[in-house]
C-alpha cells in the first residue's frame, strides 16, 4: 500500500496504549449533547432549503426554497421539553455533560444555556450555525467562529476551552 494514502486505516494496530484511569477504573465516557435547535438550515434563517441532517427521518432530502414542518417539529422537540428532560436526568445523578452548542440556536433560547452552565456542565462552540463547514472558505468560518466564542461567552459567562464545526475534519483551524 502506498505510504501517501491520507487515511489511518491501522491506528495502534496490536498495541494500544493501556490508560491510567482515576482509581483504576477500567472504561471513562464522556457524555455529549449537541444543542442545535434554531440554528439549522430553514428558510427563516436565510437558507435556500430545509434541514435534512440528524432527525427520526430516515433518507431525509432538503426542500428547496421552503419549510420542512415535519423536520422543524423534531427539532423544536429538543428545544421545547428533550433538552429539559435531559439536563434533569444528568442533575439527578450528578453527571457533568459537555454541550457542543450552535451559537445561533443558543441566541434564540439563552436560558437553557445558562441552567446548563449552572448545573456545572461545559458549554463548547458546535459554530454559529449548524449547517456544514467542510467545504466554506476559512475566513467564513473563522468569521462564523469569533462570532460563536463571542456570543457564547456573552450568554454562559465563560469562554469554552473547545471550539469546532459541524461537518469540520476535527477541531477548526487555527489559534482559538
Amino acid at each position: 500500500m502506498s505510504a501517501d494514502y491520507p487515511r489511518d486505516l491501522i491506528g495502534y494496530g496490536n498495541n494500544p496504549p493501556h490508560p491510567r484511569w482515576p482509581g483504576n477504573a477500567r472504561i471513562a465516557l464522556s457524555f455529549v449533547l449537541n444543542y442545535e435547535e434554531g440554528g439549522e438550515r430553514n428558510i427563516l434563517h436565510g437558507d435556500k432549503e430545509s434541514e435534512a441532517f440528524l432527525s427520526e427521518m430516515v433518507a431525509a432530502q432538503p426542500l428547496q426554497g421552503q419549510r420542512n414542518m415535519s423536520m422543524e417539529s423534531l427539532y423544536e422537540y429538543g428545544s421545547r421539553a428533550g433538552v429539559w428532560r435531559i439536563l434533569r436526568l444528568f442533575k439527578q445523578f450528578d453527571i457533568p455533560l459537555t454541550i457542543f452548542a450552535v451559537a445561533m440556536a443558543a441566541q434564540r433560547h439563552p436560558e437553557v444555556i445558562r441552567a446548563m452552565v449552572a448545573d456545572g456542565h461545559e458549554i463548547c462552540s458546535h459554530g454559529y450555525r449548524w449547517i456544514d463547514y467542510q467545504n466554506m472558505e476559512e475566513a467564513d468560518e473563522r468569521e462564523h467562529m469569533r462570532q460563536a466564542i463571542q456570543i457564547l461567552t456573552e450568554i454562559s459567562g465563560e469562554r469554552g476551552r473547545w471550539a469546532g464545526t459541524p461537518g469540520a475534519p476535527g477541531p477548526i483551524r487555527g489559534d482559538w
